[in-house]
């Protein structure tokens, strides 16, 4: 199935889908000990949980790929509309030793970023958000003009204009708090704003403020769910149009989601994610007897290389966190034992919301794109690397009265 390259009618589509698939991938399984879906659905779960786990394992990376669900969900019209162009870029390969100072696979994303901006002749280039300003010393040496970088840590910026200065490359690195009023003063219509992975309503101000401004603009967005509002507020008017029509409202939580594959992590990090997810159920269990209360109490994440060393030492730590005084006589091993496999279990149903992971991203793009467009904008919507490099590659660029 392949629905043609129109931004506004597939925008539409994947708002219909979304709200009329919501009762299904809306629903987090592993809040649920239950299956979190109507009764009418059982045959699917049964299936899911029938996988064995090479196959749960291939699906969790390929979704679309042979889906056991296509029979019961529009599997193939969802791969039709996140299936996105790559968008071309210009001009020869970045000369590697630009890559000083950069961490690998950043730099990687840079040498696929950076030649899709079409900086215009009389355009001064930006970067938002800009941390140490890898991006604005590489824009700066290779075009051989002199960029711009916002930031609003000071240290960050200190450690950027030491950067620059030893690589020769014309960047000033400015401290500025993008959400703070008075940014606007960095745009104007001869601005090029640049952002490589600008997060929520980082990116979101960005675009708000160019548009006021006439900038042009290139963007690969990420995580959308970093964001002040509890419902997603669209940005075109097309978007607030087709959610109220089809009802669909998302939250903080659903935006996560769009922004949940990674691909990308090493493996000793997958294994972490692994046995804390497993850890997180048993001490759910754990919980709900303790408390007496059949709900789901969200426990704050522990990063890579501070998980407890046992299992008993996680839920004493998680208990402590949420005030909660544990007994004596715990049975940790049947926890444990019982958490492995509801781990087992969650990750096959989760398999349903992973279908609807890549559409999500690609409407909240859309929707990015048409409030573009609807502020007289020609933009286009592309991916700039493969997936394997990061998942997050989506790639907006937009200029107002087309390109020059």
């Amino acid at each position: 199935m392949s629905h043609p390259w129109n931004p506004a009618r597939r925008f539409e589509r994947l708002t219909e889908l979304l709200a009329e698939w919501r009762p299904l991938w809306q629903p987090l399984p592993f809040q649920h000990p239950r299956l979190p879906w109507p009764a009418e659905w059982s045959a699917m779960a049964e299936a899911l949980l029938a996988l064995s786990d090479a196959e749960a394992v291939r699906l969790q990376e390929a979704p679309f790929s042979d889906s056991p669900l296509a029979d019961c969900l529009p599997v193939a019209e969802l791969e039709a509309l996140a299936e996105l162009p790559r968008l071309a870029s210009e001009g020869e390969a970045l000369p590697e030793r630009w890559a000083a100072q950069m961490g690998g696979r950043k730099w990687r994303q840079i040498q696929a970023f950076l030649p899709r901006v079409r900086l215009g002749e009389q355009e001064t280039p930006l970067e938002w958000c800009a941390g140490k300003g890898h991006l604005a010393r590489t824009l700066a040496r290779r075009h051989g003009v002199g960029v711009t970088a916002l930031e609003w840590d000071g240290g960050l910026c200190e450690s950027g204009a030491g950067l620059a200065e030893s690589q020769g490359a014309a960047v000033v690195l400015a401290r500025q708090d993008v959400m703070a009023p008075g940014v606007e003063r960095w745009l104007a219509p001869t601005t090029h704003a640049c952002a490589l992975h600008a997060c929520g309503d980082l990116h979101r101000r960005l675009l708000e403020q160019a548009v006021a401004a006439g900038s042009a603009v290139t963007l690969a967005p990420c995580c959308y769910q970093r964001t002040a509002d509890t419902r997603y507020r669209p940005l075109s008017r097309l978007g607030a149009r087709a959610m109220a029509r089809h009802h669909l409202a998302l939250t903080r939580e659903d935006l996560a989601m769009a922004v949940q594959e990674t691909v990308t992590a090493p493996r000793h990090h997958r294994r972490h994610r692994w046995r804390a997810g497993a850890w997180r159920l048993g001490f759910d269990r754990l919980q709900r007897e303790v408390r007496g209360r059949d709900d789901y109490l969200p426990v704050p994440s522990l990063a890579y290389g501070r998980m407890p060393d046992t299992f008993e030492d996680f839920c004493r730590w998680a208990a402590a966190r949420k005030g909660i005084e544990l007994p004596d006589g715990i049975d940790w091993a049947g926890h444990e034992a019982w958490g492995w496999r509801r781990q087992a279990e969650v990750t096959r149903l989760e398999l349903v919301r992973h279908l609807f992971r890549r559409p999500l991203e690609v409407w909240l793009a859309l929707d990015r794109l048409v409030f573009l467009q609807e502020a007289g904008y020609v933009a286009e919507l592309g991916t700039f690397c493969e997936r394997e490099l990061t998942p997050r590659n989506l790639l907006i660029r937009a200029r107002r009265g087309g390109p020059r």
